[in-house]
């Protein structure tokens, strides 16, 4: 009887009947259907959020790889000249940027420093004498209506900003910058493969294109504002300290470094140069003047429709408006990668464009013909 018994339990364990369907089985293929599409809506939605809850990392990374692309241009002019291995090239590149800013510390620096110190208390008296005129004119505005206004147009600001606008936020964001841009710099390949890697096969090919397209548009992007940057602010020196406007070399600082803001650093460095001019005399006020409008002629007519021509042609009304949107979320790094941002993703979206079938655009097609 054991051994029967034993028998019939081998017998139920080899055949134990039809399978049965879980409690997260659906056997209908109509509903199945659904909730594969509402499984991927799902996901959507998560990274969506993932990336909303990262946006800053992300910005940070993004931020490396502009530099990445900035170092990797001067890399490659190096190797027209110099035909040595890329991380002897990498390491040129930035020797001249350290003995540049070493050269700039050692002659300049002292004066900097004295001309930044005066700067603020020359804005404030100008801005004050700006008061008293509009009240003599009938026009009674209170230097305290103007600072609620600021605070509340400041309480507008995110979380983000307030962690950036610190010194300890922007020296780390700043060196997590550097660091990922170096790193980049030096082996660009591994990680666009890498990244390529993730997606499926039959994406690889058109991804690694996509990239190298962009990386070509970044570099070139990132040269003419290097080159509009170094010609403002040197020709705003000359100009200033050839009819004597005090802080010349300041101002012509600023004015080389707001000009990587596209539509907004002008308009600052202008203003901050006319406040200094008329600090002196309505005669010196008058020059600043002219020279803010030479510059933005210079800006506007050679060194914009150059980089437009070399790179891709943004709209000036999308640029500031996503300057705007990114300056809000992120401070003063959303302002700076807003203009690399917009031309990335314009530059992916007419890639997949032409992959879908559309006619490929101009901006594409001249950078893939460099």
């Amino acid at each position: 009887m054991a051994t029967t018994g034993g028998s019939v339990d081998e017998a139920v364990e080899a055949d134990p009947g039809p399978v049965r369907p879980g409690p997260t089985d659906i056997t209908d293929p109509l509903i199945r259907h659904e909730a594969r599409k509402a499984f991927v809506w799902i996901g959507m939605v998560a990274l969506f959020a993932l990336g909303v809850f990262l946006s800053q990392s992300l910005l940070v990374i993004f931020g490396g790889i502009v530099f990445a692309a900035l170092i990797d241009g001067g890399a490659r002019m190096i190797a027209r000249v110099l035909p040595i291995g890329r991380g002897w090239r990498v390491a040129l590149v930035l020797l001249a940027a350290m003995l540049f800013l070493l050269w700039l510390g050692r002659f300049a620096g002292s004066q900097i420093a004295t001309q930044a110190a005066e700067l603020p208390d020359t804005i404030e008296s100008q801005f004050h004498r700006g008061l008293n005129w509009l009240a003599r004119h009938g026009m009674d505005v209170r230097v305290r209506d103007l600072r609620s206004l600021a605070q509340e147009a400041m309480g507008g600001i995110g979380q983000v900003t307030a962690v950036l606008g610190g010194l300890l936020g922007g020296i780390t964001t700043l060196f997590l910058i550097l660091v990922l841009g170096i790193y980049i710099a030096m082996e660009p390949r591994l990680y666009r493969r890498g990244v390529g890697w993730m997606l499926p096969v039959d994406r690889r090919d058109h991804f690694e294109e996509t990239a190298q397209v962009m990386g070509r548009a970044l570099r070139r992007l990132l040269f003419g504002r290097v080159i509009g940057m170094t010609v403002e602010g040197l020709f705003t020196w000359f100009m200033l300290q050839l009819f004597g406007v005090p802080m010349a070399v300041l101002l012509g600082l600023i004015t080389g470094l707001l000009a990587f803001l596209p539509n907004l650093g002008a308009p600052i460095s202008g203003g901050i140069m006319v406040l200094v001019g008329f600090s002196v005399s309505a005669e010196m006020g008058v020059y600043t003047i002219f020279v803010y409008l030479l510059i933005h002629l210079i800006d506007g007519y050679l060194i914009v429709p150059y980089i437009a021509r070399k790179t891709v042609d943004l709209p000036p009304a999308l640029v500031l408006a996503a300057q705007l949107i990114m300056g809000v979320l992120f401070g003063l790094l959303g302002l700076a990668l807003a203009d690399p941002l917009v031309a990335m993703i314009k530059i992916w979206l007419e890639r997949e464009a032409a992959r879908n079938g559309g006619e490929p655009a101009e901006d594409v097609e001249k950078l893939e013909r460099a």
